[in-house]
């Protein structure tokens, strides 16, 4: 059975077929998305089932669900809480379901079912946690689930075996700490605007600065919305770029700016890594993964020595060469580091292949 998996970002869109053997029959990628569905059209009629990538399943879906009209309603229901990501995948499922092939959803929440309640609830009052179901949901799933997988291998561990924090590092960007294999701790929260500087994106900000922007400076709650999803991150720090690349040639050129971008970006990323290593009770490995942990070299550097006080060393020189799907730590090194591709693909294939065996 060849699959059509299909992974739409906010402004980007991964289109893979694969067969028996996860092999890849063919691919398109579209940059600067617009939303427009029409490239899965030609691949369509190539295959015998579509998978879409899902952002938010809130407590409705803990694994990957064939889609019909209600679960369609459940995945809309959940558009304010990824107003990014989530229509553009569900005008992808109701495009994909215009045919009579098979249309399943794989949801980036579901890895982080497994998270213990410590680390889930938020200490709100009790009538709002129960009213609108206010807690933690974490995202990026499918990304840390594969990357925790092919990290073991690389170590010639099993999954069983390994306290790790992944690093999911793109246009968004989270860290989870994976325990033997399971989610118990993640920094997005109950939506994708949580935790760690992004592109665009605040990540966590004192929420009474949040209401004294409406009762103090007069700003409504759309406007708010607007400035911390879209005008935030390394652009408003910068007020360059959302773009890593853009802003360390910024630092290099001596843009003070960029500089502190760089270095909040760091300074954020850093003590989340150590905030997943206490969830973990101790810590085997760090793997970086997304356009930013596979690519910048300078990021993992940052990072990685402000870490060395746990007895991590990097490699500098297989830092700087890198080869996807390596180790970048020093033999000795008491905490190893992994750079991995990630490949939502396999996780989603895998995931609907069971899900369609079982029938």
């Amino acid at each position: 059975m060849n699959l059509l998996v299909v992974n739409s970002g906010s402004s980007s869109l991964k289109l893979r077929i694969l067969d028996d053997a996860d092999a890849l029959v063919d691919e398109a990628d579209v940059s600067d998305w617009d939303g427009d569905p029409a490239p899965l059209d030609d691949l369509l009629g190539k295959v015998e089932a579509v998978v879409h990538r899902v952002v938010h399943g809130g407590d409705h879906f803990d694994g990957a669900t064939r889609v019909d009209d209600a679960v369609e309603a459940k995945i809309e229901e959940l558009v304010p809480l990824a107003p990014l990501h989530q229509p553009r995948a569900l005008e992808l499922i109701r495009h994909s379901r215009r045919g009579e092939l098979p249309v399943i959803a794989c949801f980036d929440t579901s890895f982080h079912r497994t998270i213990p309640a410590a680390a889930a609830t938020y200490a709100l009052p009790a009538e709002w946690r129960r009213r609108w179901n206010l807690r933690k949901f974490g995202f990026h799933g499918l990304s840390h689930s594969y990357v925790a997988s092919r990290a073991a291998s690389l170590l010639g561990l099993a999954p069983g075996e390994l306290r790790l924090v992944s690093c999911h590092l793109g246009a968004g960007a989270s860290v989870c700490a994976v325990d033997r294999g399971r989610s118990v701790d993640t920094s997005m929260g109950f939506t994708p605007l949580d935790g760690l500087v992004m592109a665009t994106r605040s990540g966590s900000v004192d929420p009474g600065l949040l209401v004294w922007l409406q009762t103090g400076g007069g700003l409504t709650a759309g406007e708010i919305g607007d400035g911390i999803e879209h005008q935030a991150g390394l652009l408003g720090l910068s007020e360059r770029s959302g773009d890593i690349r853009e802003i360390l040639a910024g630092r290099a050129g001596g843009d003070e700016r960029c500089r502190l971008a760089f270095d909040v970006y760091v300074h954020r990323l850093t003590g989340e890594i150590t905030r997943m290593a206490a969830a973990l009770g101790g810590l085997d490995a760090i793997v970086f993964t997304g356009g930013v942990g596979e690519h910048s070299a300078q990021v993992r550097a940052a990072v990685c020595n402000r870490l060395a006080w746990l007895g991590l060393e990097l490699h500098a020189e297989g830092n700087d060469q890198l080869v996807p799907d390596s180790i970048v730590s020093t033999p000795t090194s008491v905490i190893r580091v992994c750079v991995v591709t990630s490949r939502e693909d396999l996780a989603m294939a895998a995931q609907a292949r069971s899900l369609l065996a079982a029938l």
